[in-house]
């Protein structure tokens, strides 16, 4: 049995790569910081008969993110495939231009964004290397390639995640292990910014199926309508 593990699992692009996975015959393992959110998707996803699991963890607790993983793999026999994309609250993330940006504004993006990827990975890879094959999968806004000024300090650690995987991508060719950045350049679900396109989770969650399976050679794919 294969398995999957989603790394800020939501209700929008999260349960949608969930579906397109566990629709392929994959158990699901669901991790982010709310227990009761988490507990709700896996009874929508068991209903449609896909196996899954809640893993709560916080991507800032590296300790308990590694955790949760262990668990998930102990549960699943293992996991063939990692997609992290948490995103951060309005509560918790702090939005600055790149003249208003201190360091402190990064800092936070990059423990979320940059350094939760890096633990997570390295919860998962030695197993992957040992078995010859897996699948990483790392996802940001667009903002990444082209900044914002607006979010210029979630743009900066977004790009340097974007960085670090597609490097990751190099490192890992011809291991059997593929790894691969997504850059959506869409609001997802609903429109935020008037005039931004806006697309469906649904339409977005075959890119990640597609960069498993027919396109493990490509260390990005950019989603945009």
């Amino acid at each position: 049995m294969t398995s999957i593990a989603i790394i800020g699992a939501g209700p929008q692009l999260g349960l949608a790569i969930a579906r397109t996975f566990g629709s392929q015959g994959f158990d699901v393992a669901l991790i982010s910081r709310n227990r009761e959110k988490l507990d709700g998707l896996v009874g929508r996803l068991t209903a449609e008969g896909i196996t899954a699991a809640a893993f709560p963890a916080d991507v800032l607790d590296r300790d308990a993110l590694t955790q949760a993983l262990k668990d998930a793999a102990a549960q699943f026999g293992g996991i063939d495939v990692l997609e992290y994309s948490p995103v951060g609250t309005f509560g918790s993330t702090v939005l600055t231009t790149p003249s208003e940006t201190d360091p402190s504004h990064v800092q936070h993006e990059m423990e979320f964004q940059l350094y939760g990827a890096i633990a997570a990975t390295k919860a998962v890879l030695p197993a992957m290397r040992e078995a010859g094959a897996g699948t990483l999968l790392y996802t940001t806004g667009a903002g990444s390639i082209d900044p914002v000024p607006q979010v210029g300090n979630v743009n900066a650690a977004a790009a340097a995640l974007r960085n670090w995987a597609i490097n990751l991508h190099k490192e890992l060719a011809g291991t059997g292990i593929q790894a691969a950045h997504v850059g959506i350049d869409v609001s997802i679900g609903m429109s935020v910014v008037p005039g931004f396109p806006t697309a469906q989770p649904e339409e977005i969650s075959p890119v990640y199926w597609e960069l498993h399976t027919t396109h493990r050679d490509e260390a990005e794919r950019v989603f945009s309508l």
